[in-house]
């Protein structure tokens, strides 16, 4: 059964959202001075790619350890997206109305990981967060966020805030974002993404994984 790696490498200086903490990986011990090798990572809890439990934005939300771990394991249907404009709009039109645990968005945006373009990738509006909401479905995305970004290059006249992700984390469906390398799957797979178990956590890092026939 084949496995594609999804996940975006954590290494210093990678792209996070405005105003999270920066990432830093650095040694710690080395084999040549401790005999030993240890690194030190400094980041958020949503670093690279990384699931949001409800408590994200919900004062009264789920943390990432109150889930059962068979919670991160999705029957998965894929949506192309690749069409979007920079800061396009994902509709309810726009997704499907199927049997599945979490729609994985493909906008294609994860190609422009690392330059200042990521920060202008594609979102869901109120209303196709809804309609996941009324399907039953998780979200996961190939982008920095399920809502738009705030950047110089935003509309006036785009959701302001988190809508998309009050939502959904409001209605229980969590979200995934950061995903990478989508192509070549399936219109169907499993996603696997298990976050660090975070006491309390907000959200957590996954190594997120598709699962095929």
């Amino acid at each position: 059964m084949p496995y594609a790696d999804l996940s975006q490498p954590i290494r210093s200086g990678m792209p996070v959202f405005p105003g999270d903490p920066p990432v830093s990986v650095s040694p710690h011990a080395t084999v040549e001075a401790d005999g030993y090798r240890v690194s030190s990572v400094d980041c958020g809890s949503h670093t690279g790619t990384h699931v949001d439990a409800p408590s994200h934005t919900e004062a009264d939300g789920r943390t990432v350890d109150d889930f059962a771990v068979s919670r991160f394991a999705w029957d998965a249907v894929l949506v192309d997206l690749r069409d979007r404009d920079p800061r396009g709009r994902i509709r309810p039109a726009d997704l499907p109305a199927v049997e599945a645990d979490v729609v994985v968005l493909r906008t294609g945006w994860d190609a422009h990981w690392g330059d200042p373009r990521y920060f202008e990738h594609p979102f869901l509006t109120p209303d196709a967060a809804r309609h996941c909401v009324e399907h039953g479905y998780d979200v996961a995305i190939d982008a920095l966020n399920v809502d738009p970004t705030p950047t110089d290059a935003a509309a006036a006249d785009e959701p302001e805030g988190f809508q998309a992700h009050h939502e959904l984390l409001g209605n229980d469906c969590l979200v995934v974002e950061n995903l990478a390398n989508l192509a070549g799957l399936p219109d169907r797979f499993e996603l696997l993404a298990m976050p660090l178990q975070l006491a309390g956590g907000d959200g957590a890092p996954v190594r997120a994984v598709a699962r095929y026939d």
